[in-house]
């Protein structure tokens, strides 16, 4: 069939077949002994990275929500916590265990690319697979976050569309197929909220590409809907604090930036890579066609990344974001360069993951107090060395607290008890506010610990009297406010006052079925 004349992808008609266009034969194999190769080397250094390096604030954090199953928390959806949970009642705390879902991570995803692509053309999802595993990131990457679960789950609710959408477009019945992608679209939402944008990518498709297959759309949807519910009753439990955190309270602050901009452009361009980029540029026909008889494909790739492009305006996009995603670019490449473009793409990779790999590795062989003259040592030795400081400040008959989640979450973790924030903290992870009841403080002495120097006439108003403590871990110091006889009247009117006008101030139209925080402030359910 011609190839219909060059115009924008979302202004072109449905092609005859937008997922099962199969491209021009060509001599290629499955690259099967690479493929073992790399996929078990690959998982070797994660699990090496997942036990070496400390856990980081968001992972401490999460670990502390597995040890208290919910199904929603503060900042995000719970799926994370669930899969920690799942790994602690087998392995146990260790780092590594709690880390165990990262590890394994590119290898779900490779499989769900093969599973979905391999149908159309078994040959280049093959080496689809073997160039997203040869990304530097992927072997780089151990640290487990919401992004984790959500990365996963996407790829498998996409994967499970292409093979929908195969099966229809051969007239065969294929509502198991979009009632299992939209399973998967549920959990990918239970995950993070960003699972909508994969949404938004199914709906471009099918209005612009399949209106005919619309019934489709309808049953993923149905499918999905029950994990937005729990989301939805959460919420309605918890004083709305998803919603307001990841709509409102986080984006407070943000304004245009063309830095911001570049700096997402700049982010793409190394998650791609040099090689990559230049590939695609030089057979840029191949891939404009490619993208315009793979209309599922393109938009499961392209959709999402132009809305972090456009709140890459507005914000800094972090790079775990856009990973969710990522998996369907190499996808789209592969598909479009001829064979021997594929193997100097391998090549490329292998070059510049070999760089990485050096550059870790060096990195690895120095000693913490190599890093001194690093801005940010302390909080390196606060990872490192968390254990050390917690037997420094603790005491018997002393509350242990920090005044900043992750500084909370790590040293929790070092101590394996609960350590709270005590102040107003952070916009982020405000866990506290539902399940720690400060009023079980009341007349206790607490030492909060920090990282960097506090000011005592922050907490003189809540305590009897106040001290500094300093202490001294690898070269950095560290501080602890102890603060004798807490006053929990004072600090629920200061502070807990403070937080309520700005975190839970939520809309009067919201119906509001439980808030933990507003009880215990208020004795109401909301308190505005």
């Amino acid at each position: 069939m011609a190839p219909a004349p060059l115009m924008p992808a979302l202004l072109l008609k449905r092609a005859a077949s937008p997922v099962c266009v199969t491209p021009v034969a060509q001599t290629l194999g499955v690259p099967t002994t690479w493929l073992w190769l790399v996929a078990l080397g690959s998982m070797g250094w994660r699990l090496w990275l997942s036990a070496a390096v400390p856990l980081t604030g968001d992972e401490a954090l999460f670990y502390w929500w597995s040890r208290s199953l919910d199904y929603g928390y503060y900042d995000h959806p719970p799926m994370v916590g669930w899969w920690i949970a799942a790994m602690r009642f087998i392995f146990g705390d260790a780092a590594w265990a709690v880390r165990l879902p990262a590890v394994l991570l590119p290898l779900g995803v490779g499989w769900a690319m093969w599973w979905g692509w391999s149908p159309i053309h078994r040959e280049r999802a093959a080496w689809a697979v073997l160039l997203y595993w040869l990304a530097p990131v992927n072997w780089l990457n151990a640290l487990i976050a919401t992004d984790t679960p959500l990365i996963f789950w996407a790829a498998w609710s996409a994967a499970a569309m292409v093979r929908a959408e195969q099966q229809a477009d051969k007239g065969e019945a294929a509502w198991r197929l979009y009632a299992l992608s939209g399973l998967f679209m549920g959990a990918a939402f239970l995950s993070k909220y960003f699972a909508v944008l994969l949404g938004l990518a199914f709906l471009v498709y099918f209005t612009a590409f399949a209106r005919g297959h619309w019934r489709g759309l309808l049953v993923m949807t149905l499918f999905a809907l029950p994990a937005v519910a729990v989301n939805v009753v959460w919420n309605l439990h918890h004083c709305w604090s998803n919603i307001m955190f990841n709509l409102f309270n986080r984006n407070e602050g943000a304004h245009a930036s063309w830095g911001t901009a570049l700096g997402y452009v700049g982010m793409m361009a190394y998650l791609i890579s040099p090689v990559l980029l230049w590939l695609g540029w030089r057979h840029r026909r191949a891939l404009w066609l490619t993208a315009r008889q793979h209309a599922l494909l393109t938009c499961v790739a392209l959709v999402p990344l132009c809305c972090f492009g456009l709140m890459s305006t507005e914000k800094v996009v972090g790079l775990h974001w856009v990973m969710g995603f990522y998996p369907f670019l190499f996808v789209l490449l592969t598909w479009a360069l001829p064979v021997p473009e594929l193997k100097s793409a391998a090549r490329g990779l292998g070059v510049m993951l070999l760089v990485h790999l050096l550059v870790s590795a060096g990195v690895a062989m120095t000693h913490l107090d190599q890093w001194q003259a690093f801005k940010y040592y302390h909080r390196l030795v606060e990872a490192a060395r968390s254990e050390q400081m917690v037997s420094q400040v603790q005491a018997p008959g002393v509350v242990l607290a920090s005044n900043k989640y992750s500084s909370a979450a790590i040293f929790g973790y070092a101590a394996r008890t609960h350590v709270p924030v005590l102040g107003l903290g952070s916009v982020h992870a405000r866990q506290d506010d539902l399940v720690q009841d400060y009023s079980q403080f009341d007349g206790r002495t607490i030492r909060v610990m920090a990282t960097r120097k506090p000011l005592l006439d922050d907490y003189r108003p809540y305590f009897e009297s106040v001290r500094l403590l300093t202490y001294q871990q690898d070269g950095a110091a560290f501080y602890a406010v102890e603060g004798v006889n807490f006053d929990y009247a004072r600090y629920r009117e200061r502070v807990m006052g403070e937080v309520n006008k700005r975190y839970y101030d939520f809309p009067s139209w919201l119906p509001v079925w439980g808030c933990s925080f507003c009880q215990r402030y208020c004795g109401r359910e909301r308190c505005q």
